[in-house]
């Protein structure tokens, strides 16, 4: 897996955006304003969210990933070496989690998920 790899996952996501909110080379991906994926600028993973800080300890501990430093204990780093279809099933999974946790108004504003 690659930066450009997650990068193209996420750009097709609806209504996700990235930006460098911290400056340096991040790639902060959002969807309504809120942070679903984050590549830090050392670029030695993606950060993503989890359902709950039980998945995300599960995750760790079966060697999937590890804790996301500076982030909730609901978050994960997935190293560059994860399996493809595992990093877009945490990146789907992380942007759902985010998206459903928008304002219902915002929810609406956004491109519809197929």
């Amino acid at each position: 897996m690659t930066r450009e790899f997650v990068n193209s996952v996420c750009a097709q996501l609806p209504g996700a955006e990235v930006s460098d909110p911290w400056g340096g080379g991040h790639d902060a991906w959002k969807v309504g304003g809120k942070m679903f994926a984050c590549i830090g600028s050392v670029g030695d993973g993606v950060s993503v969210k989890t359902p709950d800080i039980e998945t995300a300890q599960m995750l760790i501990d079966a060697g999937i990933g590890t804790k996301a430093p500076y982030f909730h204990r609901s978050w994960v780093r997935l190293p560059w070496d994860t399996d493809h279809d595992e990093i877009r099933h945490r990146l789907n999974t992380s942007y759902d989690i985010v998206r459903a946790s928008l304002t219902k108004k915002l929810q609406a504003s956004l491109p519809s998920r197929n």
